[in-house]
């Protein structure tokens, strides 16, 4: 079926305009529907013929200099914070009406987002992911222990980005990564968040409407799905990968275009979770300071983003979990009350839930149902997902037994107490879990770090060899 749907005379959807190569083309021509609010907005047609750069072009960024392009995006992070940046004005405006984030949390992502412009932060990115940096601007010349000579160089990728909906900051470091790489960039924006990324280039633009990164540059919106525009686009011909994030629904639909020639660099769905030992429950205090340890991960992103947790392995007996909890609850209520984001459970969980009220032999649960926030213990995970300031406590005897539940949809493990992690961090990592932190510390990273188990820089690249010579008989 069709994205393109008629727009009636008396609608009046928000204006969310593309940007091509460099291009802003404005339009009403499509009305459009976020995902979580389901508000309306409004884009034009996508001229295919423009989201695609030919083959026959060497990639605008090819032969710039890496150490320009991080000048150009340092500058790029001051202007994104500049009082008079009308774009990104314009941008929170109109996320705010179709971002399920309430306006506060959606303010400080995008000025959280802008640091990551920040040249030790992008230098340390490429570092990481480079054993030898000097291939994203250079032939490399190697030899090996035989005499054979050779180059190699991490030769600019053609990307398509299939974006998420669930966090602003992505847009920032996707650009930046995509920059770096010296990419040739479509991204598909997200329904959630059909501005960020326009505002970010058009603010780009404005530094330098030639610039090689605007040039390899373009920032579109489909209805994820859509045939008529994605058998046009998820072709090898055009672009050597798709970067996609996103849902399992998202994902699936785009693995079937996969091919030979056609790669899928994922960061899927991922659950993250947090095990804690006997000793949290130690005494009062340490317990109060431990489950509020415990919620700032809950409540990382008001509990949209990967990193926050949903599910809590608690070691201990039945009666101090129960004190845990109830700490848990009261902190994860004031850091939802502090939020200003509200919104009651959907129908689905909040029929879970309340069949758990009258289950008290199996279940204890803390809070209600309207979003203020709500602690579920059980003796397994519960089989729905936990959302919106929901916690699901699992009572353990052992962390040990909390290992069987790791797999590789497990992407950060809060833990305490600190001086155990060592003695777990293999099992966890041969469960499928990636990383591993203090509990309290799921959302800040260290830099240059992996990402859902990956260097993505090196990844991205085509990695390209040129063969120079034999070896000495």
């Amino acid at each position: 079926m069709s994205q393109v749907q008629e727009m009636k005379p008396e609608e009046a959807a928000i204006s969310a305009p593309f940007f091509l190569r460099g291009e802003v083309l404005f339009g009403d021509d499509v009305i459009q529907k976020s995902r979580d609010l389901g508000v309306t907005f409004a884009t034009p047609k996508i001229p295919l013929d423009k989201a695609v750069a030919p083959r026959t072009e060497v990639p605008p960024l090819l032969n710039v200099p890496l150490a320009e392009i991080v000048d150009f995006l340092v500058e790029t992070g001051q202007r994104l914070l500049a009082p008079d940046n009308t774009y990104m004005q314009e941008c929170v405006e109109r996320m705010c009406t179709t971002h399920i984030l309430p306006r506060a949390v959606v303010e400080n992502s995008v000025h959280h987002a802008a640091s990551y412009l920040d040249k030790r932060v992008l230098m340390a990115e490429v570092e990481q992911s480079f054993p030898d940096p000097r291939a994203l601007d250079t032939w490399v010349p190697k030899q090996d222990f035989t005499g054979r000579k050779s180059f190699v160089r991490a030769f600019a990728p053609r990307l398509i980005h299939v974006m998420p909906g669930n966090s602003p900051g992505v847009a920032v470091k996707s650009i930046a990564q995509g920059a770096m790489v010296k990419a040739v960039n479509l991204f598909k924006m997200p329904s959630a968040d059909p501005f960020t990324m326009v505002a970010i280039l058009r603010t780009m633009a404005d530094i330098d409407p030639n610039h090689p990164i605007v040039r390899s540059m373009s920032a579109v919106y489909w209805r994820g799905g859509d045939d008529a525009v994605e058998r046009v686009l998820y072709r090898p011909q055009y672009f050597d990968k798709i970067v996609a994030w996103g849902g399992g629904d998202a994902i699936n639909n785009v693995i079937k275009y996969l091919g030979p020639g056609f790669q899928l660099v994922s960061f899927d769905p991922k659950t993250s979770i947090s095990m804690v030992g006997k000793e949290a429950l130690a005494d009062e205090a340490t317990m109060d300071r431990v489950a509020d340890l415990c919620s700032a991960d809950v409540m990382t992103l008001n509990q949209e983003a990967c990193v926050a947790s949903r599910f809590q392995f608690v070691e201990g007996p039945q009666e101090e979990v129960d004190r845990f909890c109830e700490r848990l609850h009261h902190h994860i209520a004031r850091r939802a009350a502090a939020s200003g984001d509200i919104r009651p459970l959907d129908m689905d969980m909040r029929e879970q839930v309340e069949s758990m009220l009258m289950m008290d032999d199996e279940y204890g649960v803390w809070g209600r149902t309207d979003g203020k926030g709500l602690v579920i213990r059980s003796d397994e995970p519960v089989d729905f997902h936990p959302i919106n300031k929901t916690a699901n406590v699992v009572r353990v005897d052992s962390l040990d037994d909390a290992v069987k539940w790791i797999n590789v949809a497990t992407q950060t493990v809060g833990f305490y107490p600190f001086d155990r992690m060592a003695d777990y961090r293999d099992r966890l990592a041969a469960g499928g879990a990636q990383r591993i932190v203090h509990l309290g510390e799921a959302g800040p990273s260290t830099i240059g770090n992996p990402h859902d188990a990956m260097y993505p820089l090196h990844r991205f690249v085509h990695w390209m060899a040129h063969e120079d010579g034999t070896a000495p008989v």
